[in-house]
């Protein structure tokens, strides 16, 4: 942990990708002097500060003031808030007003926001002149223990999420504690619940730790979230370092995501479900998968539910908004989720709380069952 004198303790994780490695920086005040890191990172200060209409009014201006100081020329684009946003129309109207401005190879993208932000701003950098930098600002919980890091940038289809897109990596992420304090409570819920997916992928004593720590994290202890976050980027580091491209251990992050993005996609990705909240219902859906199929034990999927309802989060989807689920669609939209490998769905399950693999031979009938039970509940 190293210090900054006008931000207290910063916490740095290099993700370790050769010529392509960066570091993530996560501590309180971090958006006040991010000028000067991200300075160091540019091939020419200029830069482009994408926002939305949420995050401009609130962190706008101090982002803008610390790349003033830096020397770094910047203007700022502000894009509609939410997922509606991650689409073809809003990715070419960003793509249309870059080049309108005059953007270079050399000119930096700079993400503020949380993941919607980050995904469409990454996306942009990975195919504008074939390929311009980025620096991830997030600031959401979601966005800094999951979207902003490992280079996954990407548009929704109405076929479903994320299916349109690129492996492209930030030059930096700078991860900004405080924000989190601006954050609606069902915004922070939404990304505890990816905090949660890490201990129950692959460290149970992490889990045991958000078990005792978690109402501290949702409650605003600074120390408890700095630990979270950082805890959340390192084992997310280390799988991306393993394995860039998903074509093996990183399909681990994905715990519970065939089972949201299908409910997502479902409900058209709009306010009823945000993508944390999907997550969790997934992750409670995996894990009642894995009972089922006795690779875990009844009680540890118990145990999974109570903590993600403890902290404030749904375990069971929403009622329908056109009245009814039906159970067939959603296998179908499983079916045509970005994991389906010979034309079969790929699931996250586990054996046990942190001990979790990749299951490409499950039976639908079984899966099925899962969600026939959770939409009746």
């Amino acid at each position: 942990m190293t210090s900054h004198a006008d931000s207290g303790p910063v916490e740095q994780i290099t993700v370790d990708l050769g010529q392509r490695s960066y570091d993530i920086l996560i501590g309180p005040g971090l958006i006040d002097s991010a000028g000067a890191q991200i300075s160091s990172r540019l091939d020419t200060p200029r830069a482009f500060i994408i926002t939305d209409a949420n995050v401009a009014p609130l962190l706008g201006d101090r982002l803008a003031a610390s790349l003033e100081a830096a020397g770094i020329d910047h203007e700022m684009i502000v894009l509609p808030p939410g997922e509606a946003t991650k689409s073809f129309g809003p990715f070419e109207n960003l793509l249309d007003e870059l080049l309108q401005r005059g953007i270079e190879r050399a000119t930096t993208l700079v993400a503020l926001g949380g993941g919607v932000i980050g995904d469409i701003t990454g996306f942009a950098a990975s195919t504008l002149l074939r390929g311009i930098n980025y620096v991830q600002v997030p600031t959401t919980l979601l966005a800094q223990v999951d979207s902003s890091v490992g280079g996954k940038t990407a548009i929704n289809a109405r076929h479903g999420k994320n299916l349109i897109g690129s492996f492209y990596q930030p030059r930096l992420v700078v991860a900004d504690t405080q924000t989190l304090d601006t954050l609606p409570r069902r915004e922070l819920l939404a990304g505890y619940a990816e905090v949660v997916k890490y201990g129950l992928l692959g460290d149970a004593e992490f889990f045991a730790w958000l078990e005792a720590n978690g109402a501290a994290l949702l409650s605003g202890d600074d120390q408890a979230r700095i630990y979270a976050v950082a805890k959340s980027c390192r084992m997310k580091a280390a799988i991306v370092a393993e394995d860039e491209q998903e074509r093996g251990r990183r399909t681990l992050l994905n715990l519970g995501h065939t089972f949201a993005h299908a409910l997502e996609a479902e409900t058209g990705f709009g306010e009823l479900m945000l993508h944390g909240e999907a997550v969790a219902i997934g992750m409670a859906l995996a894990f009642d998968l894995s009972a089922r199929l006795n690779l875990c034990t009844p009680d540890e999927a118990a145990r999974v539910r109570r903590h993600l309802e403890g902290a404030g989060l749904s375990t069971e989807p929403p009622g329908h908004p056109e009245g009814q689920w039906d159970i067939q669609r959603l296998i179908s939209l499983i079916g045509t989720d970005k994991k389906v490998s010979q034309g079969r769905p790929v699931f996250v399950l586990a054996r046990a709380i942190g001990e979790a693999f990749v299951a490409r031979d499950v039976d639908l009938g079984d899966v099925e069952a899962i969600l026939g039970r959770a939409v009746a509940a």
